[in-house]
C-alpha cells in the first residue's frame, strides 16, 4: 500500500477531528469579524492550497456576498509593492506553513491592522505563528508528496468558517455529514483500481467542471500531473466551450465532474457536446442518467449542493490519480523532481 493511498483513506477521521478541534476557534473568529467592517477578502496560497483558495473564493462569494481576491504574492516579494488591506480579511493557506511568499502577505496585512487567518497543518509553523488566528488542519503527518488529507481539511475549515459567519445552520449540518459520506465515496476504490487500467497509456487529458467544483478540476489535474506525469489541463466548462474545445479530437480523454446542483445543467451540456466529438469521457457524478453517457463513470454520494459535492469529487480524483500512477509502474509517493515542502518567494 502506498502512503498516498493510506492517507486518502484517513480522510473521514481527519475531517471529523478537523471539525471538532476548530469549532470553538472558528466561532471566536466569526465574533471578531462581525465587529469589523470587512469589505473584501484576500486569500494567499500556492499549489494545492491555492486550489483550496479557489474553493474558498466561490463559497465566500456565493454564501456571504463578499468579493474575494486570490493574492498575487509576487506583488509583495518580487515587485516590492503594497496593497491596501486594512478593511480586509486576509487568509493564508499552506500545508507546511512555510510558504515564504504567503507569509509576506500575512505580515503586510498585520502591519495594516487587517484580520489575518492562517490555515496550516503545523501549529508551530511560521505562518501559524504570524497570523492573528490559526486554524489547524490536524491531519497528522502527511508523508506522500501528493497532498490529499491536508487539502480536504483545508476546504472543510474554509466551509466551516463561511457557514458560521453566515449563521447557516443547514450548511453546518451538511458539513457535519461530510466525513460519513466521504467513507461512502471511498467504497468504490476497487472499481477505480479496475477501470483505471483502461488509461494506463494515457499521456494527456482535460479535466473539467464548473463553479465551486472548478477547484476540484484544478486539483484533480494537479494530482494526475504530479503522480502520473500525464499532461493534464483543467478548465471551467464555461471557458472550455470557447477556444480550448478545438483541441478535442476523437478519443481525447476528458474527465468531467458533473454533480447535481446549480452547475449541473452546464456540465451536462458539455457532456453532450463531448460525446458528439467522440471524446473518451470519464464522468464523475451522482446522476445515474449522466453516468450512463460516459465511457468510464464513477458515482459519488448524493448531494444537491455544490458546496458539499467537492469533498466527494476530490476523493475520486485522488484515488484515480494514485491508481493510474501504479498502473503506469510509477511511485505516487515520490514524484520526480518534487519535494513535500516547496518554498517560493
Amino acid at each position: 500500500m502506498t502512503k498516498m493511498w493510506k492517507e486518502i483513506f484517513e480522510q473521514p477521521s481527519v475531517l471529523k477531528n478537523c471539525i471538532k478541534n476548530n469549532s470553538q476557534l472558528i466561532s471566536e473568529i466569526v465574533d471578531s469579524l462581525r465587529k469589523r467592517q470587512i469589505y473584501s477578502i484576500i486569500i494567499a496560497a500556492r499549489g494545492t492550497s491555492d486550489h483550496a483558495g479557489v474553493y474558498g473564493k466561490y463559497i465566500i462569494e456565493t454564501v456571504l456576498g463578499i468579493p474575494v481576491a486570490l493574492a498575487a504574492p509576487s506583488v509583495f516579494t518580487v515587485y516590492g509593492k503594497k496593497l491596501n488591506m486594512e478593511k480586509s480579511l486576509v487568509i493564508g493557506i499552506s500545508q507546511s506553513g512555510k510558504a515564504a511568499d504567503v507569509l509576506e502577505v500575512i505580515r503586510e496585512a498585520n502591519k495594516q491592522g487587517a484580520v489575518t487567518v492562517s490555515i496550516t497543518n503545523f501549529v508551530d509553523s511560521p505562518l501559524a505563528i504570524e497570523a492573528r488566528h490559526h486554524l489547524w488542519c490536524n491531519a497528522g503527518l502527511e508523508e506522500s508528496v501528493a497532498a490529499t488529507k491536508t487539502f480536504t481539511s483545508q476546504i472543510m475549515l474554509l466551509a466551516q468558517l463561511v457557514a458560521k459567519w453566515a449563521q447557516d445552520k443547514a450548511m453546518i449540518m451538511e458539513l457535519d455529514n461530510v466525513p460519513e459520506n466521504v467513507e461512502k465515496a471511498l467504497e468504490i476504490s476497487d472499481i477505480i483500481k479496475e477501470k483505471v487500467q483502461r488509461y494506463r497509456y494515457m499521456n494527456e487529458c482535460f479535466v473539467l467542471s464548473r463553479g465551486i467544483n472548478y477547484s476540484i478540476a484544478l486539483e484533480g489535474a494537479l494530482k494526475i500531473q504530479e503522480t502520473t506525469y500525464v499532461k493534464a489541463k483543467a478548465f471551467a466548462t464555461s471557458d472550455f466551450h470557447h477556444g480550448p474545445f478545438a483541441m478535442v479530437e476523437k478519443d481525447t480523454p476528458v474527465i468531467i465532474y458533473a454533480p447535481y446542483g446549480p452547475s449541473f445543467k452546464d456540465t451536462g451540456e458539455m457532456v453532450e457536446k463531448l460525446k458528439q466529438s467522440q471524446a473518451e469521457l470519464i464522468i464523475v457524478s451522482n446522476s445515474a442518467e449522466l453516468l450512463e453517457k460516459g465511457n468510464c463513470s464513477f458515482i459519488i454520494p448524493a448531494a444537491s449542493n455544490d458546496i458539499i459535492s467537492p469533498f466527494y469529487n476530490v476523493v475520486i480524483a485522488q484515488m484515480f490519480a494514485c491508481q493510474l500512477s501504479l498502473a503506469k509502474g510509477l511511485d505516487p509517493d515520490k514524484p520526480r523532481g518534487l519535494n513535500k515542502v516547496t518554498i517560493t518567494k
